[in-house]
């Protein structure tokens, strides 16, 4: 048995028992000894030793365990644990019998960095620089820093990864009831991203796309790919975006009769402030705000045409503002589930959290050098949020969504 130290409490340190890590499996104690980091360089070092003293036996030991095996000295080196590298020398054994050098097993399985690049790619994906890297080796005195541009190297392989992996994966594994549409800047450039809904509320990025605006075409190769991956839309799907006429005519150009759009009713409310006097803006936020949170189709729909009446007495571009896409905005409460679901899909928050989200990763960077870049930024910042994005408020009733998008598909087709 052997004495590790231990903090416990109060930063109190004290000495406790453990298994000897030469008592595991030769893989298990590899493990091990990564994930001590502060204990590493001593158990590295005792491991060396071991492995020496089992190949060779006991210093002064006339009858050596190997025979023709001669301990040779030392030479400096250098191991990796977890993504840093450490100076270590280490011992030589010689074989005189072939003449040649004997490799240690234990040297040699701590040449390869433990995860490096993905360690390397969670830092700078968080906010420290290829420059900085050198001067944030973890707090052992004996770690060297990785030069800028070996620490580039290996984030550019991670994050080449990340990206492939999010572009190819199958999407068919997914039961996709809802997608939300946006696009966020990088430079000249947008990334227009589509987040997905599954049935059981989990939200799923689809993928993205790089174009230098919001046009058609772009977003119909995008849908398409999608459909290419996997997309199952036979059930139906609620598209929710705001109200970029591309993302619509795309939409229904490549879905079809399979999908229904709700756009974003906070996009459309603003768009009609902009025709209006700003000390105006308050009290008319209000009344379109109330007039869409009425529960049904019918009464939202009577609210805002009595509030075009007075609209038009002030600004009847503002008038036209809101009669564009009017019915797109109320899609929810024609499918009568504004009451459970308007929370979630009544507007693009959804999406535009992620958005939020992927911008603590990318708003860090000063300087866009090529596409290659801005992709494999966006692709890394989408799967390292992935895993902690919320399930979608008001899931249990997705169901009816569902159900709701499969009646109003059975009409259109009766009605064909």
């Amino acid at each position: 048995m052997k004495k590790v130290i231990q903090i416990g409490r109060k930063g109190k340190i004290k000495l406790t028992k453990a298994l000897k890590i030469s008592e595991q499996p030769f893989d298990m104690r590899m493990e091990l000894i990564q994930t001590l980091v502060p204990l590493g360089l001593a158990m590295v070092h005792e491991e060396l030793q071991d492995e020496v003293l089992r190949l060779i036996g006991a210093k002064y030991d006339r009858e050596r365990k190997t025979p023709g095996y001669y301990r040779w000295g030392q030479q400096a080196g250098s191991i990796y644990l977890d993504d840093q590298k450490f100076r270590l020398p280490i011992p030589r054994v010689r074989d005189s019998v072939h003449n040649q050098e004997i490799p240690l097993k234990v040297y040699q399985a701590f040449q390869k960095p433990h995860k490096m690049e993905e360690g390397v790619l969670k830092r700078i994906a968080g906010g420290l620089s290829c420059r900085d890297y050198e001067k944030c080796a973890d707090a052992i005195p004996e770690a060297f820093g990785l030069s800028a541009s070996t620490v580039s190297r290996r984030f550019m392989q991670a994050s080449s990864r990340k990206l492939k992996e999010l572009m190819e994966r199958k999407l068919s594994d997914h039961d996709i009831v809802a997608i939300f549409l946006d696009g966020k800047h990088f430079a000249e450039d947008e990334m227009i991203i589509a987040l997905g809904i599954t049935l059981k509320g989990p939200k799923i990025p689809l993928g993205f796309i790089q174009s230098g605006s919001e046009n058609e075409t772009v977003l119909k190769d995008f849908l398409n790919g999608l459909l290419e991956r996997g997309l199952n839309i036979q059930n139906g799907v609620l598209c929710v975006m705001d109200g970029s006429k591309g993302f619509c005519a795309a939409v229904k150009k490549v879905f079809g009769a399979r999908a229904l759009i709700q756009r974003c009713q906070w996009h459309k409310r603003e768009n009609i402030l902009k025709y209006l006097p700003k000390h105006l803006h308050s009290t008319w936020r209000k009344r379109l705000q109330n007039a869409y949170e009425k529960p049904t189709y019918e009464e939202a729909k009577a609210a805002l045409n009595k509030l075009k009446l007075e609209l038009k007495l002030i600004n009847e571009s503002a008038v036209n503002s809101l009669e564009e896409g009017l019915e797109e905005t109320l899609t929810l409460h024609r499918l009568g589930l504004f009451k459970e679901l308007g929370v979630s899909f009544k507007t693009t928050n959804c999406i535009e959290s992620v958005m939020s989200q992927i911008a603590k990763y990318t708003d860090k960077v000063d300087y866009w050098k090529n596409s290659s870049q801005k992709q494999r930024w966006v692709a890394t910042a989408l799967l390292e949020i992935e895993p902690n994005l919320r399930t979608v408020k008001g899931f249990r009733y997705l169901p009816l969504l569902r159900k709701a998008l499969k009646e109003h598909f059975q009409i259109l087709k009766k009605a064909a």
